[in-house]
């Protein structure tokens, strides 16, 4: 299992440790196997990188560690694929802060994604998931679904081709997201469902509470809807009250589920 969220049998070991970490809410654990590499390699640097944002946007916590991640990853750059890279990370950084309240830094991350765009060629393997960072600014941050939906559609027809599953689970969840927004009801439960469905496959537990939820929120039976807020609460515990913006939607359901990660 790669960090990506790809199945591979002959994956690295360390892949396969730091995955497993990751899917279970330890990031720290998981970015400090990096730590070593991630001192010369540009690759490990960014893994390192992600790891610990995510650890941000899932618990509010670890900003500083992030950042100080961020600035080796950008000096370690050496080539056009790599400086994009890390400017796409420069700039989910700064969409967490910003999403999570913690600074208004929706400028910068804006700049960042669009300088990752000048540099990442669009057959870029990391394309996607620049388009999909993207949507999230659009959706979440200037309020504009079109574009959102637009970027999400790119970043899912990308994924489909890099059979990226994790990145294909939350591009599912956010189109569904929006047509849940629109009233398509049903679109919305086919695309929660499919996302749910990834994760649970990937084993991706820090990902499946979220996906639960927002199946939830679609589900017209109420047995069936207090079942899996019932899993999601579980898991919810399972995994140290993580994330933490999920704790609202853990009991009656709330207009619309949170659309974070």
């Amino acid at each position: 299992m790669s960090g990506s969220g790809t199945t591979a049998d002959d994956d690295p070991p360390l892949q396969t440790a730091v995955w497993r970490l990751r899917s279970r809410a330890c990031w720290t654990d998981a970015a400090a196997l990096l730590e070593r590499d991630a001192g010369t390699d540009p690759a490990a640097a960014l893994q390192r990188t992600a790891l610990l944002t995510e650890r941000c946007l899932y618990t509010g916590q670890g900003w500083t560690d992030a950042e100080d991640a961020l600035r080796t990853a950008e000096a370690l750059a050496h080539d056009d694929a790599e400086r994009g890279a890390a400017a796409c990370e420069r700039g989910h950084l700064a969409y967490a802060s910003t999403l999570l309240g913690v600074r208004d830094r929706a400028d910068e991350a804006r700049a960042a994604l669009g300088r990752s765009a000048a540099l990442l060629s669009p057959a870029a393997p990391g394309r996607p998931l620049l388009d999909f960072r993207r949507g999230l600014i659009a959706q979440n941050i200037a309020d504009s679904p079109q574009a959102a939906r637009a970027a999400y559609r790119r970043a899912h027809a990308g994924a489909t081709a890099q059979g990226d599953e994790l990145l294909l689970s939350s591009t599912w969840r956010h189109l569904a997201l929006l047509s849940l927004r629109e009233g398509e009801l049903a679109e919305a439960r086919h695309g929660f469902a499919e996302s749910l469905r990834i994760r649970e496959e990937l084993g991706f537990l820090v990902g499946t509470a979220p996906a639960l939820i927002a199946l939830a929120d679609t589900e017209t039976e109420p047995e069936a809807a207090a079942r899996l807020r019932a899993e999601a609460g579980r898991l919810f515990r399972l995994l140290g009250g993580v994330p933490t913006w999920l704790a609202p939607h853990l009991n009656p359901p709330a207009p619309e589920t949170a659309g974070a990660n």
